[in-house]
């Protein structure tokens, strides 16, 4: 499964969240993605300010195309992003679909990040 090719899809009341295992395996198509038990995380670094919320703002319209959306911490060059599905308490694959989809846009060029 290509996880960019995919959407996210609403989930319902009886879903329940990926398991670790699981969620491991989906992260291995995600290398720059951190992995944990119930959230998924990556930091893109940027020349200033500026860059960083172009691409915070590029995100934002991404996650609303998707409905799904991730928690965004924003400094002077830096974005970090953290992926979890709320409804299940843990990961979802919409989750690693919206990481595969952000990854594809940085890598367009759209904003030039600087990865340290």
């Amino acid at each position: 499964m290509k996880l960019a090719e995919e959407n996210c899809k609403p989930l319902g009341a009886s879903d329940i969240p990926l398991s670790l295992k699981k969620a491991q395996e989906l992260g291995l198509q995600l290398p720059e993605w951190t992995v944990g038990e119930k959230t998924i995380e990556r930091e893109f670094h940027f020349q200033d300010f500026r860059q960083s919320m172009a691409f915070v703002n590029q995100v934002a319209d991404l996650a609303e195309k998707q409905n799904h959306h991730p928690d965004i911490s924003i400094a002077y060059g830096k974005v970090k992003l953290v992926l979890s599905t709320h409804k299940v308490s843990g990961l979802s694959l919409n989750d690693f679909i919206l990481a595969a989809k952000i990854d594809r846009l940085a890598k367009a060029g759209a904003i030039p990040a600087q990865e340290n």
